[in-house]
Parts: structure tokens; sequence; C-alpha cells
């Protein structure tokens, strides 16, 4: 008989930490371990080269490649780590700490197949994981949401009104849905002439609001927009009941800054190419992009209400501006939940505060109450929840006086 011990067998290294130093990321090595257990192994960079080419290699799901600011001055070797990965089939997940938003874009233009900031979020790396397996295993394919099939060469110049709210809550959101939607009610043709652009990244619910599905095709066209066409712009779109057109918020929270002033315009640009109407729902937040937009815009609406977090926010936001020599004539102050007509301490106080602010409040929307509340969560436009509700008559009206100047400019010209 043998006295040879069976030796236990060792699991197949099913991914690799990738890094210039592991010990600098133990909460990822504990993640890793969470999910893995003993099945993955970690290399250094120049090593990670010479491994994809092992036949080890061949059972390697994704490789976890870890990086901080001191890492950016090897961004070439980096992008070769990903390009190599990925001609051997390995998913790249992509774990950042204090890295430059050019930095995080160039290597996700690379071909990096998932972001996560370090230090990890709970259960993130763990989601990040089932999102590249389920990428490497597809599931069948169901019936998609119609995209939009968009013209080449197309040249309409169309007009931009944008929603910013000055505070959260003021209303931007649903005055951006329920206008574009309004506007696309007007329309007499059966090619849809209004784009919706969901540009709150991290944020936004337009989505939310239409009841439409978050697609990766967002994001992947954000990221490489110098290469975008008139195909890779509609195929981003999610069309609601054949009259608009949507681009939603990415499926997951990216950083504002990751995109450029550059790639606004450029989206910008491609919608004002083929629709006659873009509307454009903007984060509260100040970006190095929000200068692109007002200039663009032909208007832009600013919610506020009748309290002082939006008294002190407008305010700062027009000194912001002016500091800046931007167009603040394109700006248009919409105040929400304004008082009602026979409301006489109301529209004092209204009076009040635009001579405070030393501004024009130009449209004055009524509190639709719970109506629109619940119009947002069962995502469907007020024309379609809630047709007789105040707000939905008057965002109705601002929608026809902006398509009965559109069409008199038209007739001019």
């Amino acid at each position: 008989m043998s006295s040879v011990m069976p030796q236990p067998e060792i699991p197949p290294i099913a991914a690799c930490t990738v890094s210039r130093d592991v010990q600098n990321f133990d909460l990822l090595i504990e993640d890793m371990e969470n999910a893995l257990g003993e099945s993955w192994g970690d290399l250094g960079f120049a090593e990670a080269l010479a491994y994809f080419n092992q036949p080890d290699a061949e059972a390697m799901e994704f490789v976890a490649l870890a990086i901080d600011d001191t890492d950016e001055d090897n961004l070439v070797l980096l992008g070769e780590i990903i390009a190599q990965a990925k001609a051997h089939k390995i998913k790249v997940i992509l774990i950042a700490e204090d890295v430059t938003p050019a930095s995080l874009h160039q290597l996700l233009r690379q071909g990096a197949d998932e972001f996560v900031p370090y230090p990890l979020p709970e259960g993130e790396l763990q989601q990040a994981i089932e999102r590249v397996r389920a990428a490497q295993h597809p599931q069948p394919v169901e019936p998609q949401e119609a995209t939009a099939s968009l013209k080449s060469g197309a040249n309409k110049q169309g007009a931009v009104f944008v929603a910013h709210g000055i505070a959260g809550g003021t209303g931007a959101t649903t005055l951006a849905v329920n206008l574009a939607w309004e506007l696309a009610l007007l329309n007499t043709s059966e090619t849809p002439n209004v784009c919706l652009l969901d540009f709150d990244f991290q944020f936004g619910t337009a989505s939310t609001y239409l009841d439409m599905a978050r697609r990766e095709a967002v994001f992947e066209m954000l990221s490489d927009t110098e290469n975008m066409d008139d195909q890779i712009f509609g195929q981003s779109l999610l069309t609601y009941s054949d009259k608009l057109q949507v681009l939603t918020a990415p499926a997951d929270m990216i950083p504002l800054d990751l995109i450029t002033p550059e790639d606004i315009t450029r989206v910008i640009d491609m919608a004002r190419a083929h629709f006659d109407y873009v509307i454009v729902d903007m984060p509260s937040t100040l970006v190095q992009w929000t200068e692109t937009v007002l200039t663009s815009a032909h208007l832009y609406f600013t919610t506020l209400e009748i309290d002082m977090r939006s008294a002190q926010n407008a305010l700062r936001f027009k000194r912001a501006l002016q500091s800046e020599e931007l167009p603040i004539e394109k700006l248009r102050f919409v105040l929400n939940r304004a008082p009602k007509f026979t409301d006489l301490g109301g529209k004092a106080r209204v009076k009040r505060l635009a001579e405070s602010l030393d501004i024009a409040i130009e449209v004055q929307l009524p509190d639709g109450g719970k109506p629109i509340v619940q119009a947002g969560d069962h995502g469907a436009p007020l024309a379609e929840s809630a047709a007789k509700n105040p707000l939905r008559r008057e965002i109705a009206k601002l929608a026809a006086s902006i398509h009965e100047l559109s069409a008199d400019h038209a007739q001019a010209a």
C-alpha cells in the first residue's frame, strides 16, 4: 500500500489584485477574501503583464487594478495592463483612491469594465464582481425599450432650455420632465422633436419620473464623445410613448467632473442637430461645465421657493455668474409652490423676495400637492396622471408660449 497521503486540491485562481503594494489597500484584501475565499492572488504591475500569458491565467475571471495618486505617473503601464487583460478576455475592476478625474477618464476609455472608489463602500466590490460575471455569462435578452433612430446629416439647430434647482426639492426635475412632455404633445409630426437630457449624473431622476431603465450605453457614450456619431447617440436615448427622446442619467453614480465641458458641448450640439427642442435637467451643484450649458441655453430656468435657503443660494448663484461675466440675462427665475391668487400676504412676500435679490420672478408655479409626488412615483407625466392639476396647467402654458415664440421666429426667418 502506498503511504503517500492525498494532497488537498488547490482551487484555481479566479481573480488577482494588481497594485504597486496591495498592503496600501487593506480594505480591498478583506473584501477579496470575503468574495473569493482563497481563490485569488496578488500581482505587481510588471508581474501582471507576464502572468496574463501563463496557462494559469486562462481560468481568471477578473483583476482588481488598485491605484492611488502616486500611480498616475505610470498611466501608460496601467493602460497596457488593461489592454493585455482585455486581450485575454479578463475583466478589469478599477479601484482608485485620490486619482484625478482626467486619469480615471483615460483608464476607463482604455477598457476598464468597472470603477469603484477607495475606501470601498460597503458591498460595492461584491456588486462590481457580480456585474462583471453577469457580463461574462449574459442572461437571455428581454425585449429592450425603444431607442432613437437618428438620420445622419441633420442640422435643426434646436432651442435649448435648462432647468436648474437653486436648492434641493425646488421642482427643477418636475419642470424639466413635464415641460419636455408638454412640448412633445404640441408636435404635430410623427417624428419626435423634443429631447430631454438628464445631466444630473449622480442623482438624476428623469428616468424615475418616466418609468425608464438606466442603461450602460449612456456612460459608454459619455466616456467617448470624441467618437460619438448619430447612431451611438441615438442608441443612448430611450423613447417615451413615441413622442419624447430621453437621455437618462447613467446606471451608476459617476463624478460630475469626470465629464468635461467638451463632452457636454458635443452632446448638446448632437441633440440640437436632431431635435427642435432640447430640455436639460441640471444638478444643483455648479461644475466646470455649468458655463458650457449656460452659454448654449436659450433660456435657463432657475427654480426656487419662498424660503431663506433659496434666497441665499439665488444671491450666491447670481454673484458667481456675475463674477465670471457669464450671460445672466438668460436666467429666468421660477418660483415653485407660489402663493395662490387670493393670498395677498404671500404675494407681498414674493415681491419682497424679488426686490431683495434684485431679480425678476417671471414664472410662478402653483403647489400641485400630493398628485405631483404620486406622478413621480408612478413614472408618468402630469398630463397623463393629473391633467387638471394646476401645476400641470401652468407648465402647459409655459410650453405653449415657448412653442408659439419658436413658431414666430421660424416664420420670421
